[in-house]
């Protein structure tokens, strides 16, 4: 099932203007398209929002008793659909279907007058997530047929994020292996690295995860479940908030961390923290780098090597009230992993918030 790369990911959050605003003015996202009422919608309103190649829709409805609601109702704000770009949406979502997923959304011609056309489907993923195949092959406008331009005065300055590196999936206790399972027999990918609670873990919590890559490698989905523990994981944690499974959190990729890091820290982005200590051995862990370790250090980014190369990351706190979604700001200089390395320290980063909360 060839698949081009992420074409947008969607969120159903409670309102969506302010949301907007917030991630224009904290992640440097840019105004790029509208649909509501002034588009003839009258259950639900959607901001787009660009940076880089990555598309961030915002949907909030207008309206009670409606499904998005009951969405927003039950799992707070967080991720809906995660759209593929592909070169045959009716394809794509025949063969899906044909290998045992779920239908959500029959393809469906979606049309512009002057653009051209769209054909979108959908199948069912974990939890109530779901995948859109998009085909976009004979449409010229902005974003999708139905939505309009979108242009502000308000235009703060992007901070250099690039693309979606990967979105994690958290299941439940005994379903990772399924959905493993799933995006291979179903989408057609590959099982590229795999962890275990040898791998990830503290003295009180532990996760397992599963790596899955499609053919070109632009799309990877990280998949987690929890591991038994003496404590409450941040999997559980996850899932009892959420109330059920969903993407866990989104790492966007950037060419430079360290402006990237600076410039979400100077707008209000809280980030974990690891000790000091960290970075007393760093040099020692994964040899010689680009950086300077203070910077490195002053901004609590975490860096970890494979074969390949070496990779710099952080991850922020939850960005909504449950502590459910958040994001992961992500350097590739070679390295194909995953940070491996950091696990420990991240998982105690991670139980440290958690006991501030009372969740751990």
């Amino acid at each position: 099932m060839p698949i081009k790369g992420t074409d947008y990911i969607e969120m159903y959050v409670g309102n969506a203007l302010q949301a907007a605003h917030y991630y224009q003015s904290v992640f440097g996202f840019q105004s790029l398209a509208y649909a509501g009422l002034s588009t003839g919608l009258k259950d639900r309103e959607s901001y787009v929002l660009e940076q880089g190649v990555i598309r961030l829709v915002l949907t909030s409805p207008l309206s009670s008793g409606t499904e998005i609601g009951r969405h927003i109702d039950k799992h707070g704000d967080g991720v809906k659909v995660i759209a593929l770009w592909v070169e045959d949406a009716t394809k794509a979502f025949n063969t899906a279907v044909a290998r045992g997923a779920k239908a959500y959304l029959e393809p469906t011609l979606e049309e512009d007058e002057d653009d051209g056309e769209v054909v979108r489907s959908g199948i069912h993923i974990y939890g109530d997530t779901v995948h859109i195949f998009v085909e976009r092959n004979d449409y010229s406008g902005t974003f999708l047929p139905g939505f309009q331009d979108w242009e502000t005065s308000f235009r703060p300055e992007p901070v250099g994020l690039k693309f979606v590196d990967h979105m994690v999936g958290n299941v439940e206790l005994g379903q990772m292996s399924y959905w493993v399972d799933f995006y291979e027999k179903v989408m057609g990918f590959t099982q590229i690295l795999s962890f275990d609670d040898k791998d990830i873990s503290t003295e009180y919590t532990a996760l397992m995860s599963k790596v899955m890559s499609n053919g070109n490698g632009r799309i990877k989905f990280p998949i987690n479940e929890p591991a038994k523990g003496k404590k409450k994981s941040q999997i559980e944690e996850y899932l009892d908030f959420y109330e059920g499974p969903g993407v866990q959190h989104i790492a966007l990729a950037t060419n430079d961390i360290i402006h990237t890091v600076s410039a979400l820290r100077e707008r209000g982005l809280e980030f974990l923290t690891v000790p000091a200590s960290y970075y007393d051995v760093l040099i020692d862990r994964v040899g010689n780098i680009d950086e300077k370790v203070d910077a490195l250090r002053d901004l609590a980014i975490l860096v970890d090597r494979d074969d390949e190369g070496y990779l710099l990351q952080i991850f922020s706190k939850p960005v909504q009230s449950r502590p459910t979604v958040f994001f992961e700001i992500i350097q590739r200089k070679g390295a194909k992993s995953f940070g491996k390395g950091n696990f420990q320290a991240l998982f105690e980063a991670i139980e440290r918030e958690q006991a501030i909360r009372g969740t751990l």
